[in-house]
């Protein structure tokens, strides 16, 4: 009997543990097949699976030699020749791009020389306005004429000469106005009588008893030279001024006035060529340091090839 029930529960347990193992296993891989669709769904089953490519690169590494970049070339490679069309490809190349370089080096110097040598200048017009304002004004001229000397001594020494004396002893356009308004009576005849010789009275004398009319009298009178003087002096057309005043009868007396005008013309055209040669002038022009400004003005006009020079017009 023992053996009859031993039997019976020993063939009842196996299909139990059967049928848990089956359940089990489903179990698993609907739980599995939810996991991949949950991963395909959400973009993560791309980045586990390797690609082709990777495949094939991971593969090609594989197949090919394993080099150790540390490992010093071998003696046999070491002593392998070029060929000398290889030589001549590496010469040139050299070669080349020490022709760039070189050709960047000048062009580098040759805008540092430009910039240098506007600036200086500019410089030197900026020296030539302080001197004018101050000449203009009737103050010495202190360091300027330092500067005067150190940048256009060279290629100007008369103008600067011309400059600093004048500086010495000013003279402004007022001072000019002023001096000929003070002169007027004495120009016009109309001042004291008393200091004439007795010639000069004479003759103004006898001239006074004959008038001739002209259709200019207005023009050429002592007092409308003076104003058309007093108005030149306005406009700084010194030149034209001296010219009127020496038409006047009286212009003996003025003489000490148109000496100093004309000094003040000769002053005023230094600083203008001062101006110019700040400008334009190629060689003899120096920098703040004494040396020559050789780098041609921006504003000066190219000279004419020979080739153009030589063909005829027309």
């Amino acid at each position: 009997m023992q053996d009859i029930s031993s039997t019976a529960s020993s063939s009842t347990g196996r299909p139990r543990s059967r049928s848990i193992t089956v359940f089990a296993v489903l179990i698993a891989f609907i739980l599995g097949a939810a996991l991949v669709a949950w991963a395909s769904a959400n973009g993560y089953l791309s980045t586990l699976l390797p690609t082709p490519d990777a495949e094939q690169t991971s593969a090609a590494a594989l197949d090919g030699p394993v080099e150790d970049p540390l490992t010093p070339p071998t003696t046999a490679e070491k002593s392998t020749p070029k060929t000398p069309a290889e030589q001549m490809s590496a010469i040139g190349s050299v070669e080349g791009r020490l022709a760039l370089l070189e050709d960047r080096i000048s062009r580098l110097d040759f805008q540092t020389d430009a910039a240098s040598g506007n600036a200086a200048r500019a410089e030197g017009l900026l020296i030539a306005f302080a001197a004018r304002r101050m000449i203009d004004r009737g103050e010495p001229l202190s360091y300027v004429a330092d500067q005067l000397k150190l940048r256009f001594m060279n290629a100007q020494p008369r103008a600067v000469e011309t400059i600093i004396a004048f500086s010495k002893k000013p003279v402004t356009i007022d001072e000019l106005s002023a001096r000929l308004e003070a002169l007027s009576p004495e120009l016009t005849g109309k001042g004291d009588k008393s200091t004439l010789s007795l010639w000069d009275r004479a003759r103004g004398e006898i001239g006074s008893m004959f008038t001739v009319r002209r259709d200019s009298s207005a023009l050429v009178s002592p007092t409308a030279r003076l104003d058309r003087a007093k108005v030149m002096l306005t406009a700084r057309r010194i030149d034209n001024a001296i010219k009127e005043v020496e038409r006047v009868p009286g212009a003996d007396a003025a003489d000490t006035w148109i000496a100093d005008a004309r000094r003040y013309e000769q002053v005023q055209r230094a600083l203008d060529l001062l101006e110019t040669t700040a400008m334009l002038e190629p060689r003899r022009l120096n920098d703040a340091e004494g040396h020559k400004v050789d780098q041609p003005s921006p504003l000066a006009t190219p000279p004419a090839t020979p080739s153009a020079a030589a063909q005829p017009a027309g």
